[in-house]
């Protein structure tokens, strides 16, 4: 196809991103339909982008014949169902991680795509950032040589909001399974068992959702490297976004993003630009990115270059460390 015709289903922050790189930045695509059950966002994100289609219902647009792929952005409790529609009507699909919060539903609907033959990709944006592909490069170049360490460090800058805490899945299944789907991507093993340790430091509310805000993880690797993780829901000096890989002839490391690269001394100190804000504006270029892979992957009929399989073993791994949080006790991964 010359052109992928594209429907993005959800316009809270998640489908805004990805309906505006529709839009105005990826080629080759068309944004033909925006839906959300809550019309007025559907109506009012399809006229800033002069979209011909707003609408509640989501179903309706997967009957559409001017669709050729969708793009799920509505929250996780909603993907199993849109997805297996999607499925039954043929249209590919980009759904947002994670794909659902029960292994046993992302196995149906794994084996639903992989029996109707429909092309699906998994929204991992930071595999699509540049600093961390080009980390990826080089490590399986072996330019560190074997791999024996992996650190990573996600802490947000924003809190999310309590209703949302509630149907996430909690820190592991939203936040901890991008970084250990980045494990798995810049090392290219997989992880064989987990052991993590959680607490609630920053907001009571967490405690209350059942959930924490803080956590330490400690991975084992295939061939026994060893990788960490540390999340925070609030760092109050910006999006803290980092990834260092250490092995045996060298180590590689993906720094913080920052407003500027500028540095001012004076009588005071040295100051520098404090990092973005939020994940939208450190990861702006990964999301456009990711939606270019998407669309290309569909034109050119090559594969999808984050799969169902990729997805499911994120969230594998992410419920392995809320298991082994709760029960403080090392959770082996098959």
């Amino acid at each position: 196809m010359s052109i992928v015709r594209c429907a993005v289903l959800g316009a809270g922050r998640i489908g805004r991103i990805h309906a505006g790189n529709l839009a105005k930045h990826v080629e080759h695509a068309e944004l033909v339909a925006v839906a959300d059950v809550d019309e007025p966002a559907a109506v009012e994100l399809a006229g800033r982008l002069r979209v011909p289609v707003a609408t509640a219902d989501c179903t309706a647009v997967l009957s559409r014949d001017d669709v050729d792929a969708v793009v799920i952005a509505t929250p996780t409790s909603t993907h199993y169902d849109l997805i297996l529609e999607a499925v039954a009507a043929g249209k590919a699909i980009f759904t947002e991680k994670p794909i659902d919060l029960e292994l046993v539903r992302i196995d149906a609907i794994n084996a639903a795509v992989a029996a109707r033959g429909v092309p699906m990709m998994v929204g991992f944006q930071r595999r699509f950032d540049p600093d961390f592909a080009r980390l990826r490069e080089v490590v399986a170049s072996g330019g560190i040589g074997s791999v024996h360490l992996v650190r990573i460090t996600s802490r947000d800058a924003v809190l999310p909001h309590r209703s949302f805490i509630a149907t996430s899945g909690g820190l592991f299944l939203d936040m901890t399974v991008h970084d250990l789907d980045m494990v798995r991507f810049v090392t290219g093993r997989e992880v064989v068992g987990v052991y993590a340790r959680a607490s609630v430091l920053v907001d009571p509310m967490f405690a209350e959702e059942g959930d924490w805000d803080t956590a330490v993880l400690t991975l084992t690797l295939e061939g026994g490297a060893l990788a960490t993780i540390d999340n925070s829901r609030r760092a109050v000096y910006g999006q803290d976004q980092r990834v260092e890989v250490f092995g045996s002839k060298g180590a590689a490391a993906a720094h913080n993003h920052v407003r500027d690269r500028v540095a001012v001394a004076d009588a005071s100190g040295r100051h520098a630009a404090p990092l973005l804000p939020f994940f939208p504006e450190r990861y702006a270029e990964a999301y456009r990115r990711e939606m270019q892979a998407f669309v290309d992957a569909l034109r050119l009929g090559r594969p999808m270059p984050v799969t169902g399989e990729d997805g499911r073993r994120a969230t594998a791994l992410a419920v392995a460390a809320a298991q082994s949080a709760r029960e403080n006790r090392y959770v082996a991964v098959e």
